[in-house]
């Protein structure tokens, strides 16, 4: 169990660092794949735009 949970919070990191540059940031996709799954945060990071330059 504490492998699963191991797994769980590599890929959230790693999907939170994919998302630095999206629209709702590091934080942002790492909570919500740590809270939902990583599955869905992948999702949430592929529909999601990127940043815009101001």
């Amino acid at each position: 169990m504490a492998a699963y949970g191991l797994i769980n919070l590599i890929l959230s990191i790693i999907i939170g660092l994919l998302g630095v540059n999206r629209k709702f940031g590091f934080w942002g996709y790492f909570f919500a794949s740590l809270l939902l799954t990583p599955f869905i945060g992948l999702l949430l990071l592929l529909a999601s735009d990127k940043k815009q330059n101001e």
